[in-house]
Parts: structure tokens; sequence; C-alpha cells
């Protein structure tokens, strides 16, 4: 199991960190040819509506719930009921995804005031057009998402590693080709067409390889469906502040000033690169061992499990933070150069990159959290916590946006996704651990924080020092390293071991490599 969740866990580091890095190539090309004005604005407001109806439809949670039906038939060696279980809940879910889509398609109109109430009606009318060429992509994230989960099932990573690749491919793709005749909707159908092949292709290619029986079954609804859909229902209804998070700041941007939610989306996409690779690649590698040791009563190693990878998680995410809290600015000046963005504009991204980026520890470990839960066939707490953590927040994301503007949400979004991470920690550790919040855990967070002050002090001093006029790229890499390693010596000197581990793996793939190329 350690091999394999080893290597599982590296595949979907190496290729959620692949997917960012072309993410960061996507964010490039939209922010270069659509700029952080009134049409970008539009552009990031039409993902609203679509990403709701995959949410809806437990499109994020289709593995972790459907993992368990699955595996359970292959522990009893009956694979036919395996599949038997996939094609009817693939044909239940497909057709709800389809006509959910048709109703959201004709609805449209009267939702996009709703969605962006700051808006004006030129854009209103953009912004219609933009939801109606996305919707129709999340019928083949859905259903590919239930193949996907079949694979993972089956510790077969591969093609759902490389799916978000395609995808993103797609979307540059349609950026480059299209972007400059169509402007925003040439990335929209660029993000159609990856859906196609990335999410949904992949996935049904690696499925039929792994001898995918998927039939249309003459009776749709069984014991599986009814608990698919049971273990669902509380994510489909529930309100999860992750979900919702980018909903309220696209929402409540579209009243400040032109540019606010472009902005703020800019600099989110630079904090869910460490995100992706450190806490999304750990919690999907993970997830089937968790499952396969709380469905074996071996709870205490479970959670186990979840601890450690926790705490590697926090001393990867806070070092990154630290780097992306003093070098936002110039990073962003790499990405999206000086063409559309002035220098106001990419300092104001580096400062709400740093806003972010105090709930980027949240943001990394929340869904080893959730996936805990699942693992133990329990979706209701997650969903619970995730509703009254939004609806607490809400007010907070609208007066802090008032009083404050873009920074105001920005810390407002910090705030949310942390007291999400903090509650769910207490509620699993009392659930399987024995007890309240794992000590260790508060420990270690303490200690990561004081090394993450020091390394954002220093890399402020080293800001002012630098001259302005070196390459960005040159100061950001200065900026950057400097305080993640600051961070990692700090942290190291107040006895965080983890630190110790990753030194350790850096220096032996650092030597590896020095071997092969000798």
């Amino acid at each position: 199991m350690g091999k394999s969740l080893g290597f599982a866990s590296a595949l979907y580091a190496a290729s959620i960190l692949l997917s960012r890095v072309i993410g960061l190539v996507r964010e490039a090309v939209i922010g270069r040819t659509l700029g952080n004005g009134a049409e970008a604005d539009v552009y990031w407001t039409a993902f609203i509506l679509p990403d709701f109806l995959n949410y809806l439809l437990a499109g994020g949670a289709l593995s972790l719930v459907f993992i368990p039906i699955f595996q359970a038939y292959w522990a009893r060696e009956d694979e036919a009921g395996a599949w038997r279980a996939f094609s009817r809940i693939a044909a239940v879910l497909g057709a709800v995804v389809v006509l959910a889509t048709v109703g959201l398609w004709c609805a449209t109109p009267w939702l996009t005031p709703l969605v962006a109430p700051g808006m004006s009606a030129a854009q209103h009318e953009q912004l219609v057009a933009l939801v109606r060429i996305l919707l129709p992509a999340q019928i083949f994230h859905v259903v590919g998402g239930l193949l996907s989960a079949t694979l993972q099932a089956r510790d077969r990573h591969a093609m759902p590693a490389l799916a978000p690749l395609v995808y993103t491919l797609g979307v540059i793709i349609g950026g480059v080709a299209l972007g400059p005749w169509l402007g925003a909707a040439g990335f929209a159908w660029g993000v159609l067409a990856g859906s196609i092949l990335g999410p949904f292709g992949l996935p049904l290619w690696g499925a039929r390889r792994a001898g995918l029986r998927w039939r249309l079954e003459q009776r749709w609804f069984d014991a599986d469906v009814a608990t698919y859909f049971r273990r669902s229902l509380p994510v489909m209804l529930g309100v999860s502040i992750v979900v919702f998070d980018d909903f309220i700041l696209r929402r409540q941007g579209s009243l400040l000033d032109e540019g606010t939610i472009s902005r703020l989306t800019y600099a989110k996409t630079l904090m869910r690169v460490p995100m992706g690779v450190f806490g999304l690649a750990a919690g999907m590698a993970a997830f089937p061992a968790m499952t396969r040791l709380f469905a074996e009563g071996r709870t205490g190693e479970g959670y186990g499990l979840i601890v450690r990878t926790v705490r590697l998680t926090l001393v990867l995410a806070l070092t990154a933070q630290a780097a992306l809290s003093v070098a936002g600015a110039d990073i962003a000046a790499v990405i999206w150069g000086d063409r559309r963005f002035s220098s106001d504009n990419l300092a104001h991204i580096g400062e709400l990159t740093g806003w972010v980026c105090l709930g980027l520890w949240g943001w990394s470990v929340q869904g080893l959290y959730a996936r805990g839960f699942y693992a133990l066939g329990d979706t209701l707490t997650p969903t619970v916590v995730g509703s009254v953590v939004t609806l607490a927040a809400f007010p907070v994301y609208g007066a802090l946006g008032a009083s404050y503007g873009a920074p105001g949400l920005a810390v407002a979004s910090s705030v949310a996704i942390s007291l999400n991470a903090g509650v769910m920690s207490a509620l699993l550790a009392r659930r399987v651990g024995g007890g309240g919040a794992e000590p260790g855990l508060i420990d270690a967070l303490w200690r990561l924080a004081i090394a993450v002050g020091v390394a954002v002090a220093l890399g402020r001093w080293m800001s002012t020092t630098l001259p302005s006029s070196w390459p960005a790229l040159v100061r950001a890499g200065l900026l950057s390293g400097g305080a993640a390693l600051a961070c990692m010596g700090v942290a190291a000197a107040l006895g965080i071991g983890e630190v110790r581990d990753v030194a350790r793996n850096l220096l032996t793939r650092a030597r590896r490599i020095r071997a092969r190329l000798t």
C-alpha cells in the first residue's frame, strides 16, 4: 500500500504541478489577450453558473462518493456487479446533468443579473453568450468524473492525472486560435473542446482499456444508485465555502471598480498553484488508502495517515505562502507582462496574492479532512460545516469589501477557508482520533506561522533592497527563493521535522538527476 500510495501521490503531484504550470500559461494567454478590464471580468464571471451546476450534481465529489461503492464489489470479487453499479449510476447521473444543462441554458438571461448585479447591460449580454457556451462542458466533466473514479478505484491513475492537462491545453489552443477574433468567446470554446477531450475522453479511453463494461441497463434504479444519491445529496444541497468563495468574490467584486474580479481571480490563480500541487495531489492519492484502512477497521492507521499527510502539506503550503507574499507582484509581471497591465495593476495583484495566501494552509488541507469523512461514508458533516461557514462568512465578505475594497474581499476569503479547515480538523479528530483537534497539528501550525512571519519580513526587506530596474524574473526568483529558504530554515530550527524530510527528498532527487545527466 505504501509504495502504491507513494507512486500515486508522486504521479498526481507531477500531473497537478504540470497542470498548474500549463494553467499559468493559460492565464498568461488570457491576461495578455483580455487584460484586466470589463471583458476579462465578464469571462471569469461566466464560470459561476456552469461551476454551480457541476457542484450541484456533486461533480467534485464523484470519486469520493462512488469509489467506496465500486470498491466494495471488487473486494467481494464481483466484477460484474461493480460495472453494473457504474452503468446504472452513470445512466441516471447522465440524464440528470443533460436535463439540468438544458434548463440552466434556457434560464441564463434571468440568472446572470443575480450573479453579477454590478455589471452593465452590454456586459450582461456578453455574459449570457459565454455562459451558454460553457454550460454543456459540465456534461463531460460529470460523466468523465465517474469514469475517472472507476480508474482510481483500481489504482489506475494515469488517465485521471492527465485529463486536466488536456483540458488546459484545449483552453490555451482555443484562446490562441480564436481569441484574436472572438475575444473571450474563443477561450470559452476552448473550454468546451478541452472538456470533451480531457476530463471525458481520456478517462473513457483508459476505462475501456481497463475492461469497462458500460451498457444501458434495463433497470436504472437500484440500491447502489440510491446509496450514491443518498451520500451525494448532502453535497448537492449544501453550500460549501470551497465552491462558493469564487461566486461570492465575483458577485461582490462586480459592485466594485472595473477589473476587481479579474485581479482577484489572478491572485487566486497564483495561490492555486501550490494549493493544487501540495493539497489536492496528496488528497487524491491518499483517499483510496484511507477508504481501505477505515473499511478494514484500522481507524487509527487511517487517521495517522491523514495527520502525517496534513503536517507535510502544511510545511509545503506555508513555505509557498511566504514566497508568494513577497514576490507576488514580480511573478504577476512575469506572467501577464506590462502591455495590458499597468505597474499599479501588477502591484495590486501582488498585494491581493498576499492576502489570499493567508488562507493557503486552509485551502491545502481542507480537502484532506473532507476526504477523511468521505472515506468513512460521511458526506453530511463536511457539507454542514461548509454551509454554516458560508452563511456566517457571507456578511463578512460584504462588510470587508464595502470598507476595504478588493483587499477586504481577499481577507474575508482567507478567514472563511481557515475557519472551515479548523472546524473540519477538530471534528474529524473527535470522530476517529478520540479527542479534539490534534495537538501536534496545532503546535506545528503555530511554529510554521512564526517561520512565515520571519520569512515575509526578510522578503520585504529584500524587496526594498533589490534594484527595481532588475528584470521581474530575476527579482521574483530571488525574492521567492530567499523567502522559501528562510521559512524552511526557521521551521527546522523550531523543530518541524518534516522540513528534514522535504530536504532529504529534494537532495535525493537532485542526485538522481545529476547521475542521469552524467
